[in-house]
């Protein structure tokens, strides 16, 4: 009976966890739809931004839930296709919080250095920092691999077993090198976003009327920006919360997984949303108009 109850437990997690990256994933896609409606979005560092921490959380979304229901089917495929997957999910885990750093940075530009914002925050910087992310985060991915492959044969890629990233960790001490290479890279992030928010603050201060509104706003974006920061961060953590809680009872063990996966891994990527496609301006307005347009036509077809 309790393992009747336990198995109808898991059964509405998963559901509920489908039902958010669901949403998360149509909200995304409309996001990225009314992006490329617009010149001014694509051509607008923040905005281009903006549209690669969608994508970016989408293809991250999509591939861990890949890996979710696989395990939880306990469905085996070849590990060549799942160390793909895992290279994939690993790159796109870095991309956001860079991406979000990299915004940061883009209003720090914008409010402090106005004069130089055209110069330095053009299309073809955007375009730069796009793959100075993607090679920063392909970093800590390049080196566990070529640490990986020095201690497995080929014989390893032709077997199948339930894709997961711990099967990739052969020893404890791997482990604890990804989590420092990690913590090194958000505690960079972290420093880079006090110290936009302490320059943008004092600018603040400073400003009167009109640029002191707009100046205030940016703050908040900061603000918001370093407490997506901080749920990523967090997550870095969940393993070793989890790997304590697995020796005192298995159910507790599946509890806290659950909700450090809602928490700390979905949160975080639906926060951008909320961020830019519903506090700014330009970007609401035109969601808006495409949203009802939409409906306006629905509604003469029918």
């Amino acid at each position: 009976m309790a393992a009747n109850d336990s198995s109808v437990y898991a059964n509405d997690d998963l559901i509920i966890v489908q039902f958010f990256i669901s949403l998360f994933l149509c909200i995304n896609f409309l996001l990225i739809t009314v992006f490329f409606m617009k010149d001014f979005f694509y051509t607008t560092m923040r905005y281009i931004f903006f549209a690669l921490t969608l994508t970016s959380d989408c293809v991250f979304l999509m591939l861990s839930d890949v890996m979710l229901i696989l395990t939880y089917f306990e469905y085996t495929i070849p590990m060549l296709l799942c160390l793909m997957v895992y290279v994939a999910t690993s790159l796109y885990a870095f991309v956001t919080p860079l991406t979000l750093t990299a915004m940061t940075l883009e209003r720090f530009v914008a409010i402090c250095m106005p004069l130089r914002h055209g110069e330095l925050c053009s299309t073809r910087s955007a375009l730069h920092c796009i793959l100075i992310i993607h090679a920063v985060s392909s970093l800590p991915c390049v080196v566990f691999l070529s640490i990986f492959f020095a201690y497995v044969n080929r014989s390893f890629y032709t077997q199948s077993a339930l894709c997961s990233s711990d099967i990739f960790i052969l020893h404890n001490w791997q482990s604890h090198l990804r989590s420092a290479i990690s913590q090194f890279y958000f505690l960079i992030m972290v420093l880079i976003i006090m110290f936009s928010y302490f320059k943008i603050m004092k600018v603040a201060r400073a400003a009167s009327g009109q640029n002191r509104k707009s100046t205030w706003k940016g703050l908040r974006t900061v603000v918001l920006h370093g407490f997506q920061l901080f749920l990523c961060l967090f997550q870095l953590w969940c393993p070793f919360i989890e790997a304590a809680v697995f020796h005192i009872s298995l159910v507790l063990y599946v509890n806290v997984r659950y909700f450090n996966y809602m928490v700390f891994v979905l949160s975080p990527r639906c926060l951008s949303p909320l961020i830019y496609g519903l506090r700014d301006e330009k970007f609401f307005v035109a969601l808006r108009s495409f949203v009802l347009c939409g409906l306006y036509k629905k509604q003469l077809s029918n």
